[in-house]
């Protein structure tokens, strides 16, 4: 690698990570704007603690233990959620849960697919804006050594090149910002309402299996009274869990539906932009390689 392509190199590995922390920043915003508007988060005391405290929270990441312990919880809650709604024939009492669970399910296949391949899309606009640099630095070293009149146009189209190399540079930026990362962020938010629904389905097979407790208990007259506490206090809490969860997928519907589409509008405009300087760009090039002739 020459020192030009080196400096290159550098500026264009200090936009793509300049890029990445401005990502990095808006993406953290709107978490932090979910969590102040939300009716119950927005009061809780962890958040002021975040938001207010001055001090060093000394947070440190997660262990191979813990990161293994996470692994084997997933395993277990997958497995679980087959035998709830299989071996012990629980079925969902709500249609509106049901349809969510159905739809759930798909969405978060479909947006889990696009978002792998709109990272491969933009992978590859990042790749083209790379190639751009041992190119141009190719045309301005033959440039420079070239005494005929073609040198010119050498140069010319070299830096042509540099300047549709940081075009595409932007076009990848603004793919990762306003779609990869709109996708990456409802794979995570679907596969949280999947869980949601999990609880709320674990609630209910307990408060199934309080109710068969209770029968039996009055079968045979025996610890009934603590058996009708606990099957009151499973009901309270599958009641609960039902009314936040509904809730919260009513808030999760008008969230994504606004959010993709105030990304895809932006997207779409950024996209625009960005084909209109290509064009201009390719079409001042073959003008000024033309007037030299």
């Amino acid at each position: 690698m020459t020192r030009e392509e080196f400096a290159k190199m550098k500026q264009e590995l200090e936009a793509e990570y300049l890029a990445i922390f401005k990502k990095t920043v808006a993406m953290h915003e709107v978490f932090l704007q979910r969590l102040a508007a939300h009716p119950v988060l927005r009061k809780d005391h962890n958040f002021y603690v975040f938001l207010e405290y001055d001090q060093d929270l000394s947070v440190r990441g997660k262990n191979r233990k813990e990161i293994l312990g996470g692994f084997l919880k997933n395993i277990v809650k997958s497995a679980d959620e087959v035998l709830i709604t299989g071996l012990s024939g629980t079925k969902e009492v709500d249609e509106f849960f049901e349809h969510e669970r159905t739809f759930l399910v798909e969405y978060h296949n479909r947006v889990k697919d696009a978002c792998m391949k709109v990272d491969k899309m933009t992978r590859s606009h990042k790749n083209v804006a790379e190639d751009y640099i041992p190119i141009a630095s190719a045309l301005n070293a033959l440039g420079t050594q070239e005494t005929s009149h073609l040198n010119k146009n050498l140069l010319k189209l070299g830096e042509l090149l540099e300047k549709l190399r940081k075009l595409e540079g932007r076009v990848a930026s603004d793919e990762d910002l306003k779609l990869s990362d709109l996708l990456r962020y409802y794979t995570r938010d679907s596969q949280a309402a999947k869980d949601l629904l999990y609880r709320r389905l674990r609630s209910l097979a307990d408060y199934e299996n309080a109710n068969k407790a209770l029968d039996k208990a009055r079968m045979k007259n025996k610890d009934v009274k603590l058996m009708e506490t606990q099957q009151q206090i499973c009901c309270q809490k599958f009641e609960k869990l039902s009314d936040s969860a509904k809730q919260e997928l009513i808030n999760f519907r008008a969230r994504r539906v606004a959010a993709f589409r105030k990304n895809m509008i932006e997207l779409t405009e950024l996209e625009l932009k960005h084909a209109k300087a290509s064009m201009l760009l390719l079409r001042n090039g073959l003008i000024a390689l033309k007037g030299d002739q």
